[in-house]
Parts: C-alpha cells; structure tokens; sequence
C-alpha cells in the first residue's frame, strides 16, 4: 500500500553568508505522522522549520506539501500552522476568541466559529473555557489552547518549535504524553522541533537527526536508539560508553579491538571498510553494561573494572566505575542482582557484542 506524504523535501538547501545552515536536505513525511528533527543548537533546526512555513526561502531544492510545490507560496497560503514555544497568545482575548481568530480572518461565519472552537476545545480536554482569559490557567491549558489554535484550522501539517521548552519539568513530561494523544486523535501530521532527545525519542514515529545543516539519520526512536548509524547520533541520542582501541579483527558482522592494556573486546559492526589495524572505538549504553563474576556468560565480551561508587537513581542504581583511569558507568535495576559493588572492588564489567556498536575514529 502506497502512504501519501504530507511533506516532501529535495535537495534543500539555505546558505547565511556564505555558510550552508540547511544543506542538501531531502526528506519524505507519511501523512499521519509525528516527525522530529532533533539536534543540537546551531544545527540548523529552525532554519528548516522557517522554510517549511514559508518564512524563509530555499536557495536550492524543493518543498511539496501534498503533491504541491511550495517554495513560492506565501506563508499564510500554505496548509500549515506553526505553534511557538512561547505560545504566542493574545492576552486581552479570551480562550475562544485567541482559537477563533484564524477562522475569523477566514471570514468563517460566526455561527460556525462558535461551533468548531466548542468542538476543538472538547477534543483538547478544555471544554467550557471559551470565555477564560489565557492568563488565568494553567501552563499546560494554555498549551493546549496555542494547540487548538492551530488544529481548528484543520492544517495538512503543524509545525512545532520546541514548544515545551517554557515549561517545568513536571509539565513538560505531561505534555508529551498528551501531545502525542493528540497528534494520533487529530491525524494531523507533526513536524517537531527539539533539541530534548527524550521528548523526540517519546513522542515521534520518526526522528530525524541533524547536524550542521544534515541529517546524519533518520529512523524510529528505537532504530536510532539501538542501531545508532554515526557516532554523532550514538552519543547525542541517550547515553553511551566509549572504549578506544584499535581493530584486531573482523568477522560476521562483529569487531574486535584491543585496548591499550592489551584487553580485547567485541561489538557491532558499524562503519564501512573498517579493517584490521583501524584505529575505532566500542559504543556501549549503560543499561547494556552487568557485573559479572569470574565467568562471564558465554558469548559476552568482559573487561576488568573497577568499582568507584553506587550511586541511587531512581528505579536504577548508576555504578560508577573505571576502566585504565577512563569513568565507565552501569545502569542496573535495583534488584539486588550485582552483590560486591563496593568502591575499589575490581570485577569483570560484561556485554553482549550485538548491542555495543563499533566506529572508526573520524567516521561520518
């Protein structure tokens, strides 16, 4: 079955002084889907998002929403509505007039005003509040207003800059919740902007991962997570161990590395024509990482470390550990299952190669 896309680039391209800010960006949104580009600041992200909206214009390549090239529509002819991260509320409006105004420059009826704010303002869990002055609820309410705003519209995308940014962190991990609650019920397709990978990682069917100006990937959450394709996006997208060394061999699918203490350790695979004698480093998550004892289990790779402290998080313990003076550290459960974590203990630290991935020092 063929997806129709909402959001179609090519070969994009925005250039400031001489510098490319967007470069040669091309991607392809489904219809229905709640897309993130996700990166660092300065990675070009709002540039992106302003020449999707039409704020901007594209030096080279093409924008099609729907089958329809863009790159000369004017912004407020485009199928798109763009929620900010300061919301951008009228404060002397009250919440029906604030989500009303976009119909009423539409010259949509009154009557039929009334009808689809009452409507957008049920399926936003606001029902009643018409007649509420913004600056009397809550951050998230007012979220959800900027939200209804734009989605009464019914626009082919929303655009998002990092709308959550103005919020506690309490709230904000509320609101991702509910943004994505609302993204499916609406249909309407997202384009996300953040720079908080938990918030892509939660809500999104796609990320895509930007870094001077590029996608380095772009995947589900959990392709990213597990199958990192650079180590940008390994080290920028949750959090990882490194171990340098240089490969020693390579064979289905795996690498080995010896470690300046002469310790050889294995994992996946990740960078094209990396041979014997390459200098490259191990990617390990945390979570990936067990204490073991004398024997590690069969097939896993293992290398002595030692124990600098155990520290509570939560539903984990964080072991801070060391490796030839480099920090190393675990994510275990609290369950009791690594006993002997004590500082200075020296105990093998295991993995399974398949989930550590392996890079050539310098790869893309």
């Amino acid at each position: 079955m063929v997806i129709e896309s909402d959001l179609s680039c090519s070969g994009l391209v925005r250039r400031f002084a001489g510098h490319a800010a967007v470069d040669h960006i091309s991607l392809d949104v489904p219809a229905g889907t709640f897309f993130s580009i996700l990166g660092p600041s300065g990675c070009g992200k709002t540039t992106l998002l302003r020449l999707l909206a039409g704020f901007d214009r594209p030096d080279e390549g093409d924008i099609f929403i729907r089958g329809q090239r863009m790159n000369d529509v004017a912004p407020n002819k485009r199928p798109v509505n763009m929620v900010f991260q300061h919301l951008a509320l009228f404060p002397t409006m009250t919440v029906g007039d604030n989500i009303g105004y976009g119909l009423k420059r539409k010259k949509v009826p009154a009557a039929e005003r009334r009808r689809r704010i009452a409507r957008v303002l049920e399926q936003v869990g606001l029902p009643g509040l018409e007649n509420r002055n913004p600056q009397d609820l809550s951050g998230g309410q007012r979220q959800r207003v900027a939200l209804a705003r734009c989605l009464v519209l019914e626009p082919t995308l929303l655009l998002l800059d990092e709308p959550l940014g103005a919020l506690d962190l309490k709230l904000r991990e509320q609101m991702k919740i509910e943004l994505k609650h609302l993204q499916k019920a609406f249909g309407t397709t997202f384009v996300y902007i953040t720079h908080d990978q938990s918030e892509a990682m939660v809500m999104s069917d796609q990320v895509a991962v930007m870094r001077n100006g590029r996608f380095d990937q772009v995947a589900p959450p959990e392709v990213l997570y597990r199958e990192p394709a650079t180590p940008f996006v390994a080290g920028f997208v949750g959090d990882n161990n490194r171990l340098a060394g240089k490969v020693v061999s390579v064979a289905d699918g795996l690498a080995s590395l010896r470690l300046e203490d002469g310790s050889v350790v294995h994992g996946r695979l990740a960078s094209e024509g990396l041979g014997p004698g390459a200098l490259a480093e191990l990617y390990i998550r945390p979570e990936s990482l067990v204490f073991t004892g004398a024997d590690s289990p069969a097939g896993f790779s293992s290398l002595n470390a030692r124990v600098r402290a155990t520290l509570f998080d939560g539903a984990n313990s964080r072991v801070e550990a060391e490796h030839l003076g480099q920090p190393i550290f675990a994510r275990l459960p609290q369950d009791g299952s690594a006993p002997g974590l004590v500082p200075d203990a020296h105990l093998p630290l295991a993995w399974d190669p398949a989930l550590a991935c392996v890079f050539g020092v310098g790869s893309l």
